[in-house]
């Protein structure tokens, strides 16, 4: 406390009252292919119809991803799902326009003899921009090249010139640009050389409103062909076709390239590369990729289409001048909007109204009467879980506008805006599969403990466990063997227990991961159809379930703790020969027994070498003492390393200790922070150290049963040694 100059009275308080706090055991986290819902972002999930309602319903494409994290919701209730980033996903949009990612096709030989061919297909791209498309043919036999587009509007002249230093002698080629369409500022064919003796022939073909680009380069004898074809138009960035040939004779080229759509969702923060096409896409897109997209209606009614308007029944009255607005000599600039299900694909009925929002404002300044915005851009982004905003309507005035005496001019009519263009894509690659995983390295803002994989190669569970849970070291993966097609592993004997272990192989040893044995057949009540689910999210739900009945180190198998649900039938139901062969290798079994239900009978982790860390429940018991410990210990930072800081931590870790050994966690333990192991060395180098000594209870894994018979005349205490 500060020195006082005068009398007085100082009063100063102390907390001394400091504990080891709980720390959570039971989150899972997941990361799968999804038909709806946030890209690259883990998302809390706390139960199926949870999942169902951020993610969308399984169908045949996703059905593990979807099950795999239901399974483990069954148990539970705390997940942080991530849908991973596909290729092919694409998100519905009202008017689709915007970019086309860069397409590079290359193939290399001389002397081709059939065409080679690149093609692109935009088909839902719309709208003009100005393109640029060159041609370079070098080599022999070149007589001719031709250029199409078949549209109209060019807003430069197409040129064509020809260059072949490598031919001499013979005739110079000649070349034909056939251009109609809108849009094209230049095109290049270049070829001056002389000497050919045969037609190559490139041709580019726009049957849309807008044009290639593109950069084609030939060089080699023999040429045939090169054709570029694209049906769509208005693309805001480059699409890049090249074709290079060097080198080799008789070569061959087919490239073919498509992309179509819009992709906007893409890898971490929803929407995140809207900013720079803001006025390209229409008024709206769908907040996530995926095929549910094209589902979504946007209508918006000011004060000029209320009345008639259909949904009006949705609104107390009809949109005007907000109180901001009228406040500052604005008017007219109220409306309200409605997110509808055209198709019913949401809600199977077509035309149901999934969100409304009412008496939003045009103004970009607008607020209510207690501070909040009303400006309908901020307030559909912030609150719609179907739609973002991306452009301002064509029709009425001052969109976006301050308010202040600005007159919104009306509409004149409801504005309807059709989303479609989304795609779904569930293809997942090992890659894709990692990236998302990677997320989970972030252990300060995601607090994760169990984490099933679902149907993953070896691969990609051997990288979650070395570059995650032996990274953080705070929680167990839980995996399931599959085939090297990614198929369930059904059947049994020899042949199932060989294609098990051949994948435990492929993984490190490590008390950080736990295996079970295979795939459960269970029902899928959307699809009204059976199918075969990874059992990890069984097996990780088992120990979640197993926190809340007991505590983390109590073993999650056996009878008592280990029941599986919704199991139809295993995939593999492993004999007792079969069970020794995999408890050696590390697998733990999962049996049916007859009526008796189906259980997870074994409790080991991944760990070969023989430890007290070879049993899941001693790895979550020291899991959960290391956190809850190191949690309590950062509070010890910055202050004084001397006899009283050391105490303080002594009360403060024997008896969250002394609880833990009387819920059956630990048979004893010791704690030493003294001068022992804080010397003056320790001390010099600024550090501080506590030693905790732990020896773990065990679960029991083999039983004995000793039956004596004995005469009637012999005591049993002679028998027993008493």
């Amino acid at each position: 406390m500060p020195f006082q100059l005068s009398p007085g009275v100082a009063v100063v308080e102390k907390d001394f009252s400091a504990i080891v706090p709980s720390v959570s055991s039971s989150v899972g986290a997941f990361v799968g292919a999804f038909q709806w819902g946030p890209v690259m972002s883990p998302t809390s999930v706390v139960s199926e119809n949870d999942l169902v309602n951020r993610f969308g319903q399984p169908n045949d494409l996703n059905c593990t991803s979807f099950f795999t994290a239901a399974n483990f919701l069954a148990y539970t209730n705390a997940m942080l799902v991530v849908r991973a980033d596909t290729a092919g996903q694409r998100n519905a949009v009202a008017t689709q326009s915007g970019s086309v990612v860069s397409l590079t096709k290359t193939a290399t030989g001389t002397g081709y003899t059939s065409v080679p061919t690149i093609n692109i297909a935009a088909p839902n791209i719309t709208g003009g921009i100005q393109a640029t498309a060159t041609c370079t043919l070098t080599g022999g036999s070149v007589t001719a090249v031709t250029i199409s587009n078949g549209g109209t509007g060019y807003t430069g002249t197409p040129t064509v010139s020809f260059s072949n230093p490598q031919v001499s002698g013979g005739t110079q080629a000649t070349g034909t640009v056939v251009v109609s369409g809108g849009v094209i500022t230049g095109i290049t064919v270049t070829n001056g050389g002389t000497g050919y003796t045969s037609a190559p022939t490139a041709t580019i073909t726009g049957a849309g409103t807008g044009a290639i680009v593109g950069t084609v380069s030939i060089s080699g004898s023999g040429i045939a062909t090169v054709t570029i074809t694209n049906p769509g138009s208005g693309y805001t960035s480059n699409p890049v076709i090249t074709v290079n040939g060097g080198g080799g004779t008789g070569a061959t080229i087919t490239a073919t390239a498509t992309e179509s759509g819009v992709k906007i969702n893409n890898n971490s923060v929803y929407l995140q590369n809207f900013s720079t096409g803001q006025g390209t896409y229409g008024a709206f897109a769908a907040k996530y990729p995926g095929s549910l997209g094209n589902s979504i209606e946007v209508q918006m009614v000011d004060s000029s289409s209320f009345t008639g308007w259909q949904y009006a029944s949705s609104f107390p009255v009809a949109p005007s001048t907000s109180s901001y607005a009228a406040g500052v000599g604005g008017s007219l600039d109220e409306l309200h909007a409605v997110v509808i299900d055209s198709l019913g694909l949401w809600t199977g009925q077509p035309g149901t109204i999934l969100e409304t929002f009412a008496f939003m404002s045009k103004a970009s300044d607008a607020v209510g009467a207690d501070g909040t915005n009303e400006y309908y851009v901020n307030v559909i982004n912030a609150t719609s879980n179907y739609v973002w905003w991306m452009d301002h309507p064509s029709v009425g005035t001052n969109w976006g506008n301050a308010a202040h005496n600005t007159t919104f001019v009306p509409a004149g009519s409801a504005l309807t805006f059709q989303l479609s263009g989304g795609v779904d894509d569930y293809t997942l690659t090992d890659s894709m599969l990692e990236n998302g995983w990677a997320l989970f390295l972030d252990d300060v803002s995601y607090d994760i403990n169990l984490c099933p994989l679902g149907a993953v190669s070896s691969n990609v569970a051997a990288y979650v466990i070395n570059n995650i849970a032996e990274v953080r070291l705070d929680c167990v993966v839980f995996c399931s063997p599959q085939n090297s097609d990614g198929s369930p592993i059904i059947g049994s004997g020899s042949t199932a227990t060989t294609a098990m272990t051949t994948y435990r192989n492929n993984l490190p040893s490590t008390s950080y991961a736990v295996m079970d044995s295979g795939w459960k057949y269970q029902y899928d009540r959307y699809n009204d159809k059976y199918r075969f689910v990874p059992l990890n999210g069984d097996i990780a739900g088992l120990c979640a379930r197993t926190d809340y009945t007991n505590d983390p180190w109590f073993s999650p198998a056996g009878l008592n703790r280990g029941q599986i649900k919704n199991v139809v039938k295993l995939a593999v139901n492993p004999t007792q020969a079969d069970r020794d062969v995999l408890y050696a290798a590390g697998i733990n079994p999962v049996v049916t027994f007859p009526g008796e239900g189906t259980v997870l009978f074994g409790d080991k982790t991944l760990l070969a070498k023989p430890s007290a860390f070879d049993r899941i429940n001693v790895r979550r018991l020291f899991i959960v003492l290391e956190k809850s410990i190191a949690t309590a210990a950062k509070f010890q930072l910055f202050e004084f390393n001397d006899s009283f800081t050391q105490a303080q931590f002594n009360n403060l870790v024997t008896p969250f200790l002394r609880t833990v050994q009387g819920r059956r966690g630990i048979t004893d333990f010791l704690v030493v922070c003294d001068g022992t192991n804080n010397t003056p060395d320790v001390i010099d180098a600024n550090q501080f150290v506590g030693d905790i000594y732990i020896k773990p209870n065990r679960s029991i894994n083999f039983i004995t049963l000793n039956f004596i018979a004995a005469r009637s005349s012999v005591s049993f205490t002679e028998l027993a040694g008493g």
